[in-house]
């Protein structure tokens, strides 16, 4: 016969399971809509920029691993401008943002390919007049090799400049009962010296959200800087 004390606990197990299910996040949310590709939202040539073979991009590995898992659609292009500097440009989108599945940042990602990572700042990349966007300036070097990256990451509506404030955002999107989608977008260069590096990225991206087709905006950006953008269009 079951005793007072067990209805008890075992009404309180009851309790706490039916908590966790609640606080268990339940609801997709995408900013990329369903049947949109990412390839067809990104122009392959505008304003002064033209679309070139896009070999020596450092991009995540993608046979049978965790990157694989985690990234749905993958752009990797290189571009030139009319003085033939390049410019790189990665764009690696992930439809679920968990525990497990997490964009990675260029400063986990650039090590294990053999760089060091020499500076680290966050930064604000401009998009249009009166708007900006944080992001995170990296210099990557390896023997004969000084890379200038310039970064973001969304996840959500959130645009975290670190790892820590990529898990507390990500956290307040659980606690939402939200599985957010995630967008990591990363443009480098190797070409003239540091400042003139991270200057020719800053314009680079200037250029770059402009020509993308409104509709792809808010999953490179977040819905508040689509509508800003074009606000001031």
């Amino acid at each position: 016969m079951i005793n007072r004390r067990e209805l008890i606990i075992g009404g309180a197990c009851l309790a706490t399971a039916a908590a966790a299910e609640t606080m268990r996040p339940h609801k997709r949310v995408a900013l990329l809509a369903d049947g949109q590709k990412l390839e067809d939202g990104i122009p392959r040539s505008f304003g002064r920029w033209q679309m070139r073979d896009s070999d020596g991009v450092v991009a995540p590995p993608s046979e049978d691993s965790l990157a694989a898992k985690l990234y749905n659609q993958t752009v990797t292009r290189m571009y030139a401008g009319p003085d033939e500097t390049l410019v790189m440009l990665l764009i690696a989108y992930g439809n679920t943002q968990s525990d497990t599945l997490q964009l990675h940042r260029p400063e986990v990602c650039y090590p294990a390919f053999g760089f060091t990572v020499t500076a680290s700042r966050p930064v604000a990349l401009p998009l249009g007049p009166g708007v900006t966007l944080p992001g995170r300036d990296l210099v990557a070097s390896s023997p004969g090799r000084d890379e200038r990256i310039s970064y973001w990451t969304r996840v959500g509506e959130y645009l975290p400049v670190d790892n820590s404030e990529q898990r507390r955002m990500r956290f307040r999107t659980a606690l939402a009962g939200i599985i957010p989608d995630g967008v990591l977008v990363r443009v480098s260069s190797t070409q003239g010296d540091e400042a003139e590096g991270f200057a020719t990225n800053a314009s680079f991206v200037t250029d770059l959200i402009k020509a993308v087709p409104p509709a792809y905006r808010p999953a490179l950006v977040t819905t508040e800087k689509a509508r800003e953008l074009t606000r001031t269009a």
